[in-house]
């Protein structure tokens, strides 16, 4: 009896005469397929370990920010746990203003509890009088006010206008040291967040308090 041939001899070695056998290629390709899938599922995590977690932004980790480059008069803005952060670098001029309009002020102390740490209740609101940093959202019901640092006379606010925010939805005005002025819908100044500064003060953290520096 005739035998028929086979796709390889006793010792294993494959006829080149022969055509490819189908089962062969389906398990070399499946082998291959999976090689591939787990080589995916390990590269993922390892990628993702160098990306913060959607959770720790959620938790709001610390954000860094360059003011080595803020001019006089200058505000940037960085985000923190989704809300805008104003750092405004005042003037000289500015600085001397501030206290010449707290009879006009709702809260000119920062003696209402729950926007202002105690750290920031002296003239300034800030760390350093020259740098005001605040959250950039409206106390009334939470719209984000408009930026009017100049002093003088301007649409839609008074002619001795110190220089300050304008909340475009409900009229209320806040200085350069966010303190809400009196009558207005707002019932608090701007809420000001933890923060600190470099050692060289050219980079202020937010998120971060001055006794938890690490």
């Amino acid at each position: 009896m005739s035998q028929h041939p086979t796709q390889s001899d006793e010792q294993g070695a494959v006829d080149p005469n022969l055509p490819p056998d189908p089962s062969r290629r389906f398990w070399v390709a499946s082998a291959c397929t999976l090689g591939g899938v787990a080589g995916v599922a390990t590269a993922v995590p390892l990628v993702g370990s160098f990306a913060p977690s959607e959770k720790a932004k959620a938790a709001g980790a610390p954000v860094e920010a360059d003011i080595s480059g803020l001019a006089e008069g200058e505000m940037m803005t960085v985000e923190w746990r989704g809300k805008p952060v104003w750092i405004l670098r005042r003037s000289k001029a500015a600085l001397e203003n501030l206290p010449k309009h707290d009879a006009e002020l709702a809260d000119p102390q920062s003696d209402r509890p729950g926007y202002t740490p105690e750290w920031a209740k002296n003239e300034y609101r800030s760390r350093k009088p020259e740098y005001f940093v605040c959250i950039g959202i409206c106390t009334h019901l939470g719209c984000s006010p408009t930026s009017h640092l100049q002093a003088g006379a301007q649409p839609g606010l008074p002619g001795d206008w110190p220089g300050g925010w304008l909340c475009p939805c409900h009229g209320s005005t806040f200085d350069l040291a966010g303190r809400v002025f009196a009558n207005k819908p707002a019932p608090d100044n701007l809420e000001i967040p933890p923060y600190v500064f470099s050692a060289d003060g050219t980079r202020i953290t937010i998120g971060v308090e001055e006794d938890n520096k690490a």
